[in-house]
C-alpha cells in the first residue's frame, strides 16, 4: 500500500491537462456490451476502476486491452451474464451492466454493489425501472438476478434523481422494443456524454440534460468509436488546490460550463477565474473568504467536490456552513482535516467551518475517493509535512495526480506505506 508525502506552503504555478472523465468512461465502456464487434474509446483515464471494469467486461467474455487512454474492446463473443462479488465489491458502477446484459443476452446476474462508504447508495429505482420494461427480478443471496426475452418500452418516474440509475435504464432501453421516457432523469454531464456515446452507435437518445429522456429502442447498434468528456471534478480539485496555495494555474482541456456552480462559489470565496475556450485561469489570493454552500444534483453544487471545498473553506476568512444532501456519511474526511488543526463541526447534514490562518501537517487517512483528494488540497497549504495514508481511494479517480502536482511546483512523493 502506498501514501503520499506532501510538504505544504508552495504556492502552485503553471499548467495541467485534464484528464478523461471516470464517471463517464465507466458507463460509456458498459455500452460496448449492447452491440457486436470491436469498440474503441478515446480519452479513457489510467485508473484502478478502469481497469476493475475492464475485468469485469472480460469476466463477461469480451476482450478488453488498455494502453495510452484508449480502451479496446470486443464484444463479439459474449459468454456470461454474470458478474460476481469479487469484482463488484469493490465499484458500485459495475451495477450498470444489469441493464445492457439483459437486453442483450436476455439475463443478468449481477452481486449487489460496493464503492467508497459514503452512505447508502440503493439500486432499487434500476430493479423498478427493469420491472417496468418487462424484466422479471430476483434478489437471492446477495446477487441480483433479471431476466425477459426482449425488454420493452416503458414511462419511468424517478422518485429521485440518481445517476447510475438514469444511466442502466437508458442503456437497456436503448435496443428494447418501443419507447421508453425516463422521468425526472439526472442531468449530468456524464449521462449527456453517455447519451452522446449511444447516438454514435445508432441509438436514439433525445433530451438528456433536460430532466426527461426519451429513447426509441432499435434492433441493433454498432460498435462504438468515441472519445470520453473531460473530468469536471479533477478539474474543481485542481480549480481549489490554485486557490488554497494562493497559485496561479492554467488548467487544459477542460468543459468549464460543467462547472458553472463551483467556479460561482470559488469566485465568492475570492478567487480570480477566466475562461479561454477549453482552458481556465485560475488565481487564487492570499487568503480565501468564507462561503456557505449546499450539495444539490447537476446543475446544483456536486457533492463530489464538498470535500475539497471544505479543505479550502478550512482557512478561509470567516465562518463556511457547508450542507451535504446527497450522502449520508459524507463527512468522513473532517476528523483527518481536524487533525491538521482545522476546526469543524458537524450536526447531521450540516457542517460549520471556522477558518484559521494555517494548517498545520499531520498523518491523516483517506476515508473515501473524494476525502482522499480533499486531504491533498488541504496538505499543499498545510504548514511542513503530511502523510496521507491509504491511497488506493485515490487511485480509483485521479490519474497519476502526483505527476500533475510535481509539474506545478508542489513537494509530493509517493512512498511504500510500512
Amino acid at each position: 500500500m502506498d501514501k503520499l508525502v506532501i510538504k505544504g506552503g508552495i504556492k502552485l504555478k503553471g499548467e495541467v491537462e485534464i484528464s478523461g472523465a471516470k464517471n463517464a468512461a465507466l458507463p460509456i465502456m458498459v455500452a460496448s456490451i449492447l452491440a457486436s464487434g470491436e469498440s474503441t474509446i478515446y480519452r479513457v483515464p489510467d485508473l484502478v476502476d478502469v481497469m476493475t471494469m475492464g475485468r469485469l467486461l472480460a469476466n463477461l467474455g469480451a476482450g478488453f486491452h488498455y494502453e495510452n487512454g484508449e480502451a479496446i474492446i470486443y464484444t463479439g463473443e459474449l459468454n456470461s451474464h454474470t458478474a460476481p462479488y469479487d469484482l463488484v465489491k469493490t465499484m458500485r458502477a459495475s451495477v450498470l451492466v444489469i441493464g445492457p446484459l439483459v437486453a442483450r443476452m436476455g439475463m443478468a446476474k449481477v452481486s449487489l454493489p460496493g464503492g467508497c462508504a459514503i452512505g447508502a447508495r440503493p439500486i432499487n429505482l434500476h430493479l423498478m425501472g427493469l420491472k417496468k420494461m418487462g424484466a422479471e427480478i430476483k434478489l437471492d443471496k446477495g446477487y441480483v438476478t433479471a431476466r425477459a426475452k426482449r425488454l420493452k418500452g416503458a414511462r419511468i418516474y424517478f422518485d429521485i434523481q440518481t445517476v447510475t440509475g438514469t444511466e442502466n435504464l437508458m442503456m437497456a432501453a436503448a435496443i428494447a422494443k418501443g419507447t421508453t421516457v425516463l422521468e425526472n432523469s439526472a442531468r449530468e454531464p456524464e449521462v449527456v456524454d453517455l447519451a452522446n456515446a449511444l447516438n454514435s452507435m445508432g441509438g436514439r437518445v433525445r433530451g438528456a440534460g433536460e430532466g426527461t429522456i426519451e429513447i426509441e429502442g432499435v434492433d441493433e447498434l454498432k460498435p462504438l468509436s468515441y472519445t470520453i468528456i473531460p473530468d469536471r471534478v479533477e478539474t474543481g480539485t485542481f480549480m481549489t488546490i490554485a486557490g488554497i496555495t494562493g497559485g496561479d494555474i492554467l488548467i487544459k482541456g477542460c468543459i468549464p460550463e460543467h462547472n458553472e456552480a463551483l467556479i460561482t462559489k470559488l469566485r465568492a470565496a475570492g478567487l480570480t477565474i477566466k475562461k479561454h475556450g477549453t482552458r481556465l485561469r485560475v488565481t487564487g489570493p492570499e487568503r480565501p473568504l468564507a462561503s456557505d454552500i449546499k450539495t444539490m444534483p447537476y446543475p446544483g453544487f456536486p457533492t463530489d467536490m464538498q470535500a475539497q471545498f471544505m479543505a479550502l473553506m478550512s482557512v478561509a476568512e470567516g465562518t463556511s456552513i457547508i450542507r451535504e444532501t446527497i450522502f449520508e456519511n459524507r463527512f468522513m474526511h473532517v476528523a483527518e482535516l481536524r487533525r491538521m488543526g482545522a476546526d469543524i463541526e458537524t450536526e447531521g447534514g450540516v457542517a460549520t467551518v471556522k477558518g484559521i490562518s494555517r494548517l498545520k501537517g499531520a498523518d491523516v487517512m483517506a476515508t473515501d475517493l473524494r476525502a482522499s483528494a480533499s486531504l491533498i488540497v488541504a496538505a499543499l497549504a498545510a504548514e511542513g509535512k503530511t502523510n496521507i495514508h491509504r491511497l488506493y481511494h485515490l487511485d480509483r479517480g485521479y490519474e497519476r495526480i502526483e505527476r500533475k502536482l510535481r509539474g506545478l511546483g508542489a513537494a509530493v512523493e509517493r512512498q511504500r506505506d510500512d
